[in-house]
């Protein structure tokens, strides 16, 4: 059983996360880290096998970044409970998948609907669909999940998931257009480019929001070939993006153009490729993500991902590192 001082910081945390400012938080984040290191077995094998000392990181900066693989191969959890739900990262079947071992699912739609409030408002306000065909054909999806919650929300009579029925889509896009009543389609990309392709139409109040997904099912695009193909078959003058992971239980979004914007309660940083300690704010660099929202799991981690930094704090996603493996940094867990 976590002692009284644990249960009060839990309550600290969960009560004040999706209130946070600018200025409250490294403040935030420090605090949260020291939490993690106190009761996340595998965070703090981590850390001391770097020799680090916790009681001196007084910068976000400072704070030990754990690689994203460890959600593969440990039970990345921070105090001691029976998870409500467990996420997991698509793959094949000879692939480890990731898990995300969530204690109150009641904590992630409240950190997904802040979110999406944030930048798209009431769900109430939309139509919204779901094209995410090789999500939903398998379980233990955090973003099948969310956009359920946020269909059903809406409570109107033609928000819905599709799996392939594109002429259906269709006719509910046209109908809803002849409405001009505001739609959100969210869809994985090869299923939005599928259906642009087999569908050309003028989509002039449907937002239309790519989650990636284009390993495997067909060639690989940029994002910026991806977007003008979209752009060009639905008549539309940006197409929006989600940024999100198994390993993460907030998001960020773009308006266009592959430029996000996280939640307030979230922070991407940059580290060096050859040196995984000289972590920067702004240029390029690979992503370390700051998620205060992960506070039952871990909320520092080192993807895979390169990416780009703007002064301003907005980012782009530039693709993948060549290995997985963070240099000069390793695992030591026994």
């Amino acid at each position: 059983m976590e002692s009284l001082n644990s249960q009060g910081m839990e309550k600290e945390f969960t009560d004040s996360v999706f209130n946070i400012g600018k200025q409250d938080f490294s403040r935030f984040a420090i605090d949260l880290f020291n939490f993690q290191y106190q009761h996340n077995h595998v965070y703090k094998l981590y850390v001391d096998s770097l020799n680090i000392d916790p009681g001196k990181i007084k910068e976000i900066s400072h704070i030990p970044f754990l690689p994203i693989g460890s959600f593969k191969t440990h039970r990345v959890q921070t105090t001691s409970f029976a998870p409500e739900i467990i996420f997991e990262s698509s793959g094949t079947t000879q692939s480890v998948p990731s898990k995300h071992y969530v204690k109150k699912l009641s904590f992630y739609r409240r950190n997904f609907l802040n979110g999406f409030e944030k930048f798209y408002g009431q769900p109430s306000d939309w139509c919204i669909i779901g094209l995410l065909p090789s999500y939903l054909e398998r379980e233990h999806s955090s973003l099948v999940l969310m956009v359920d919650e946020l269909i059903k929300k809406t409570n109107h009579p033609k928000s819905g998931f599709y799996l392939y029925e594109h002429e259906q889509l269709f006719d509910v896009l046209a109908s809803l257009e002849k409405q001009k009543k505001k739609t959100l389609l969210i869809g994985v990309t090869f299923a939005l480019l599928d259906f642009a392709e087999k569908f050309p139409m003028q989509l002039n109040h449907t937002i239309v929001m790519e989650t990636g997904g284009m390993k495997g099912r067909r060639k690989e695009m940029t994002r910026i070939e991806l977007h003008d193909v979209l752009k060009k078959n639905l008549g539309l003058k940006q197409v929006h993006s989600e940024f999100g992971m198994t390993e993460l239980l907030s998001q960020a979004y773009s308006r266009g153009e592959g430029i996000f914007e996280p939640v307030p309660w979230m922070k991407i940083l940059l580290r060096d490729d050859d040196d995984p300690f000289q972590v920067h704010e702004s240029g390029e660099g690979i992503i370390n993500i700051i998620d205060l929202g992960n506070i039952y799991s871990c909320a520092f981690i080192a993807t895979d991902d390169l990416g780009r930094i703007s002064s301003n704090g907005l980012f782009e996603v530039l693709g993948r590192t060549d290995n997985s493996d963070m240099r000069g940094c390793s695992l030591l867990f026994m």
